[in-house]
């Protein structure tokens, strides 16, 4: 087969303690799944069915890599996350399966932009120019279940410039990882190479040019993330 332009390099993340690299297909994110924070974006947790938006698989950004401050924001802001990575393809998988989909977990950073995704937010309007611009998905190298097993508990922290800003523990999510994967799977088929951002704690804020930000994760090490002059 030929292209008529060459075709894009696959996204991909890197893989703890090995020279091989995960190949991203796509980068599903949940939205307000911690109670707390979706109390300080105004809005009151239940539990109705979660809800998701995306970011594209060329948005990943390495750790350890400076980022450029973005375009068309005066207000980038911070959300630590925990990643699960895809291993198995699956549609309408049930919440007991789910984990047998999950082929590792890594340590993220869904940055946003926070201007245009509240005036998106009150106009009605999608998320996109929000959430899914360059550099947006800080992912940090993939840990197989294999050798870190599944992760229900542990403690997750972000600190800008070594101030802690998020402090909170992953049983605090409101939808757990089997859930998110099954309700998932009931709209759309996964496929190996899934990743999915599962939601940030309370304390989101913003990043200025210089500031370094580090996401620590129980189990899984940490990332830092250096914001670099604006684009």
């Amino acid at each position: 087969m030929t292209y008529v332009i060459d075709p894009p390099a696959q996204a991909s993340v890197a893989v703890n303690g090995s020279d091989d690299r995960f190949p991203v297909r796509r980068i599903f994110c949940v939205g307000r799944n911690y109670a707390a924070h979706a109390r300080e974006m105004g809005k009151d947790p239940d539990r109705d069915l979660p809800f998701f938006f995306t970011k594209p698989a060329d948005a990943v950004l390495d750790d350890a890599q400076t980022m450029p401050y973005p375009p068309e924001t005066e207000n980038l802001h911070y959300e630590a996350e925990l990643i699960v990575a895809i291993g198995k393809a699956g549609a309408n998988i049930s919440e007991d399966d789910a984990l047998d989909h999950v082929w590792g977990y890594a340590i993220g950073n869904d940055l946003t932009r926070r201007d245009l995704q509240l005036q998106a937010r009150e106009q009605g309007r999608p998320w996109d120019w929000g959430k899914a611009f360059d550099n947006s998905a800080v992912i940090g190298p993939l840990h197989s279940v294999d050798k870190v097993g599944h992760l229900e508990r542990g403690a997750i922290r972000l600190t800008v410039n070594g101030e802690t800003k998020q402090d909170s523990d992953l049983a605090a999510l409101i939808w757990k990882v089997p859930e998110v994967i099954s309700i998932l799977s009931h709209s759309i088929a996964l496929a190996p190479g899934d990743l999915i951002m599962t939601g940030t704690p309370e304390g989101v804020g913003p990043l200025v040019e210089g500031d370094v930000c580090r996401v620590e994760i129980e189990g899984l090490g940490a990332i830092e993330t250096k914001i670099g002059p604006k684009v």
